[in-house]
């Protein structure tokens, strides 16, 4: 029986935790625990035997940092890797023959009849572009060898764990469909379930799914009673089998072990609710043993688990959210379309990337839920301007994206690229496209927005419409493509040239939601072409489209007209709670009323901004604050050049913008309404500000001021350095000298290298359970050594308590509150 199979037959459990079991059988700070499969094999192949004798299905190689960074070395990977799944495999033979391991007498009743290797993929350790500096088809490759590797010795199924960023993810699950085996994936959470990038359950699910996993879940980060929403959250929207694999509660050190605190009856009382909300593949991950696994599957097996379904939910994303379709009218905004908008056609043709930009966040202002991109001009290259349009608009802006394009290259391109799951603008009845695009769209996922045309042209019928929209349906589900992945546009043409037009439209609207229950999308602004003061015709046509079942809208936010009939609408259907929203609205066109009444059919000026910029005193330096807090890094450096030339101070332009800005999205992202990739492009974008400063100053023979020197490392055996590098981003940006050490550091060189240049700070970084020894050595020798130091520690393994267990003077849980302990350290050290 096949792995896929035994998810639909009942529970299948995984093994659970690796790292603090070989810390209890000698691994030694720092030390590289893939190497075991190799050098103590016996130790791997016990561990793996003791879990299968507990009654697990899935055994996972110990090979979560198995990648061609970490073993470089001519074949050393293939060989780690080969070593790792031979171990397992061993540990299975023995079992499955009833043979005991050398000197022992093992009970082999509780044992599983049915076993399954998983090739353990773990994260990079660093962020992709644009964020980071690797690249999302070398991650890909990265991850390809990996699997490749892994293929070769026959493994049964690939799992891409402990995910933190779902972009990264998305690379090792494309890299991993190309082995054609089972592909599952777990993420890993912090408390306030979201994944490092910002993303949360609903919408891994809809990334993942999109992607097309064959179970998905989370694991480590928490205990199992700090999972209970992710996996709520999880099986409400997830149709694949939910994973759970928890920590053992919180981690501590003892004697230099590192120890948790939930024990195996605890943990089974726990798992045993888990099962209850769904979840159906069970296992553990940190600090779990087989006395925990054995626990909790001596209890679930007890249970029936609850049957597997087809969620109806129709989901695009972000990387950090989700919009669902079928709950209210969605607005996806218009304006990066070049037809009809000269300004437009200039900016593609002069690679004007700043007004697209623009164009993006001036539209997310206005309030619409999905941003349409068609860069489409003959004397461009689409396939690259789409690509840079995408990545570019991702950088600064959170709404998901509609890739508009008939252009096969460009929409592969576009596609691979996105960080999320976006709309598919389009395809439609020709025999020619669906086989060009339904391949696409079930390869990277997507909402494919399906025009009602074919080989005979638009019907002039509703039914006509209708029907064409039945023969897509068919035909994507020929494909794999899901109903609820489609959205039906019955199309839109001007009443100047066909009075009838609207009627046929607006029927069309209403069979395809009666007779299919099919979402539907228009391109609602076609009706009025050619006529005057169209917004009359737009707002009117939309009402009417809305009442006959809309599911979303193709738009112009800016449209005084059209939202009013939005807001007014979705007010009276009560799908406005407490008509909050129409009162925002009100407050805001009464606001641009009394300033300037936009004339009938223009469009409405940008709405008051989010974000109060009340404590700037010097106005000339609003622009430039907006700039940093919105991520826009070459209008940064420009503007902040400007304010320079016409003699306002740099350290004006330091204390009066830069530091404020980076204040507003600090508090935000402390506040959790600000992610990471947001935090980070901001913080870009103060640098470019910066350099213009320091190019100045140095060109008048100055130098700026520090506001201290600090050191930065993720201790030895640890590759994984986001976290640090993230840190290390803001506080330059805050005015601090950061030596960076890198990863995989000794204690030594830390400790040589805070003497030698009187560094009185030290950060330090540790993603790994089995890495940590290594902080608590590095804090140990400061103290002897360096004993006026004080360090600072985070990661994701990382708590208060564990902090203080290690001896470090403070644990700081993200980078802002690194900012924000260096900024209280230094300014209480005497001058």
């Amino acid at each position: 029986m096949n792995i896929l199979d035994h998810l639909k037959k009942g529970f299948t459990y995984f093994d659970g935790g690796c790292g603090t079991i070989l810390q209890a059988a000698g691994l030694k700070a720092g030390e590289l625990p893939e190497r075991w499969n190799t050098e103590h094999a016996d130790v791997i192949q016990g561990m793996h035997y003791d879990y299968l004798l507990s009654g697990v299905n899935i055994l996972k190689t110990n090979t979560f940092g198995a990648n061609i960074m970490k073993f470089p070395g001519e074949g050393e990977l293939e060989g780690i890797i080969k070593a790792a799944v031979g171990n397992a495999k061993a540990a299975i033979a023995a079992v499955e023959s009833r043979t005991p391991l050398a000197g022992r007498s093992d009970d082999f009743s509780k044992a599983s009849g049915e076993h399954y290797v998983a090739l353990d993929i773990g994260p990079l350790g660093k962020l992709l572009k644009p964020l980071g500096d690797l690249d999302f088809e070398e991650a890909y490759e990265i991850f390809l060898q990996t699997v490749k590797a892994g293929m070769a010795c026959g493994v049964d199924l690939i799992l891409i764990e402990t995910m933190n960023d779902i972009y990264e993810a998305k690379a090792a699950i494309l890299a991993a469909k190309e082995s054609a085996l089972p592909v599952f994936l777990t993420t890993a959470y912090d408390e306030s379930h979201k994944l490092l990038t910002g993303a949360d359950p609903r919408t891994v699910v809809a990334v993942a799914e999109g992607l097309g996993v064959d179970a998905l879940g989370v694991n480590c980060s928490l205990g199992p009673d700090e999972m209970m929403g992710i996996v709520d959250e999880l099986c409400e929207y997830a149709s694949v089998p939910v994973i759970v694999n928890p920590n053992a509660g919180l981690p501590r050190t003892e004697g230099g072990k590192t120890v948790y605190d939930v024990l195996p009856e605890g943990f089974a009382a726990s798992m045993i609710k888990i099962a209850d909300k769904g979840a159906r593949v069970l296992g553990g991950c940190c600090g779990t043993t087989p006395a925990h696994i054995g626990a909790m599957i001596g209890e679930v097996r007890k249970m029936e688990p609850k049957p597997l379904s087809e969620k109806q939910h129709t989901l695009i994303s972000s990387y950090t959210h989700s919009v669902e379709f079928g709950i209210r009218p969605i607005l996806i905004g218009e304006r990066i379309n070049p037809t009809g908008k000269k300004r437009l056609k200039e900016a593609l043709r002069n690679d004007d990337m700043d007004y697209i930009l623009q164009q993006g966040l001036l539209q997310q202002d206005q309030h619409a839920d999905v941003l349409d991109v068609n860069v489409g001009l003959p004397e461009i290259d689409e396939p690259e301007m789409m690509v840079k349009a995408v990545s570019q608009l991702q950088a600064v802006c959170d709404l998901p994206l509609q890739i508009d394009t008939t252009d096969p290259v460009a929409m592969e391109r576009a596609l691979r690229r996105y960080n999320g799951k976006p709309m598919i603008n389009s395809v439609n009845g020709k025999e020619e496209v669906m086989k060009q695009v339904f391949p696409l769209a079930k390869k990277y996922g997507g909402l494919l927005v399906a025009l009602t045309i074919d080989e005979e042209g638009i019907p002039t019928t509703a039914e006509g419409r209708l029907k064409i929209a039945r023969n897509i349906y068919e035909k994507a589900a020929e494909y794999g493509i899901k109903k609820k992945d489609i959205i039906v546009d019955p199309l839109a043409m001007s009443i100047s040239a066909e009075p009838e037009s609207a009627k046929i439209t607006l029927d069309a609207l209403r069979l395809i939601r009666e007779e299919e229950d099919g979402l539907t999308s228009l391109g609602v602004s076609n009706i009025s072409f050619g006529l005057p003061k169209r917004d009359l015709v737009n707002g009117t046509f939309f009402t009417m489209a809305m009442m006959n079942g809309l599911s979303a809208a193709i738009m112009n936010p800016g449209s005084m007209e059209m939202m009013k009939a939005y807001r007014s609408f979705c007010a009276l259907k009560a799908l406005d709670e407490n008509c909050m929203d129409y009162i925002g609205f009100t407050d805001e066109y009464e606001a641009l009323a009394a300033s300037a009444a936009p004339a009938a059919g223009s469009e409405a000026k940008k709405p008051a901004a989010a974000v109060s910029y009340e404590g700037i005193k010097d106005e000339r330096l609003i622009p430039l604050v907006d700039t940093v807090v919105k991520g826009l890094k070459e209008k940064a450096g420009a503007l902040t050049a400007e304010l320079l030339s016409a003699d306002v101070a740099a350290m004006d332009i330091i204390d009066g913008a830069l530091i404020p800005a980076l204040d507003i999205v600090g508090k935000g992202f402390e506040a959790k309404r600000v992610f990471l990739p947001q935090l980070l492009m901001s913080a870009d974008s103060a640098s470019a500000a910066f350099e213009s400063i320091k190019d100045k100053i140095a060109a008048s023979g100055g130098k700026q001021e520090s506001k201290g020197r600090l050191i930065l490392a993720t201790v030895k055996g640890d590759i994984h350095d986001i976290g640090k590098n993230i840190v290390k981003v803001l506080l330059e940006n805050y005015g601090f000298d950061v030596i960076d050490l890198g990863k995989d550091v000794p204690p030594e060189l830390i400790v040589e290298t805070a003497v030698r240049e009187n560094i009185k700070l030290v950060g330090l970084s540790a993603l790994m359970t089995t890495t940590v020894p290594a902080m608590e050595e590095t804090i140990k020798l400061l103290h002897e050594k360096w004993p006026e130091c004080k360090t600072c520690v985070g990661g994701a393994v990382m708590t208060p308590e564990y902090a203080k267990m290690i001896n470090a003077d403070r644990y700081c849980k993200d980078a802002m509150e690194t900012v924000r302990f260096a900024e209280e350290f230094f300014a209480g050290m005497p001058c």
